[in-house]
């Protein structure tokens, strides 16, 4: 963790160049929406890479604005799922950003941040409540189902509409992951990196 690839490549090169600026009118203000938070930083060459396909691209924002801007479980809930899923799935570009613009903001620390990408599902850095979020991620990422084990204890702390917000969250970011990790757009130059594994960790 994070898993590496299935196909390891001869070049991290991009497959699929990103847009540049000057932008068509849409895309512009698609990317400025998009942007939300971050509108000082240039677009996202993932953004600018998905608009290549601009109405599959409109399409994704809306349900990912969703996601992201009109949660049932909390924003540092959100950001324990996607973190882990992100990690799990070795896609750094993504785990990057979500580290840099959320991470602080959700109040997770560095050794949680270095948790949801080396860290076991009891590490000490969680309290039990989030170590059913990382198992949660977990379990979707390896078996796209959860155990009834695990369900036994979601169900203690968390809704039946929470839970299906949980495992879509799960699921639309490994979608996202696996996007990245086929395309390989250029990791932004601002976004935090994959911490380095432990030496007790490595294999």
């Amino acid at each position: 963790m994070p898993s590496p690839s299935a196909f390891p490549a001869d070049s991290r090169e991009p497959r699929i160049a990103p847009l540049d600026a000057p932008y068509p009118e849409e895309i512009e203000r698609m990317l400025a929406k998009w942007m939300g938070p971050i509108r000082d930083r240039d677009p996202l060459r993932l953004f600018r890479t998905l608009s290549i396909h601009g109405e599959l691209a409109s399409r994704m924002g809306v349900f990912g604005a969703g996601l992201l801007g009109h949660p049932r479980v909390t924003p540092r809930e959100r950001e324990i799922v996607i973190q882990r899923i992100t990690a799990r799935c070795g896609a750094e570009y993504e785990w990057g950003v979500h580290a840099k613009v959320f991470g602080e903001n959700v109040q997770l620390n560095e050794a949680q941040l270095a948790a949801t990408a080396h860290g076991a599902s009891d590490d000490p850095a969680w309290s039990e409540r989030d170590r059913l979020l990382i198992r949660l991620a977990d379990e979707i990422h390896e078996a796209a189902d959860l155990s009834d084990s695990l369900w036994s204890k979601l169900i203690e702390h968390w809704s039946n509409e929470e839970l299906i917000e949980l495992v879509v969250m799960a699921g639309w970011y490994r979608v996202i992951s696996a996007l990245v990790n086929t395309i390989r757009p250029e990791l932004e130059s601002w976004a935090t990196r994959f911490p380095v594994r432990p030496a007790s960790q490595s294999e």
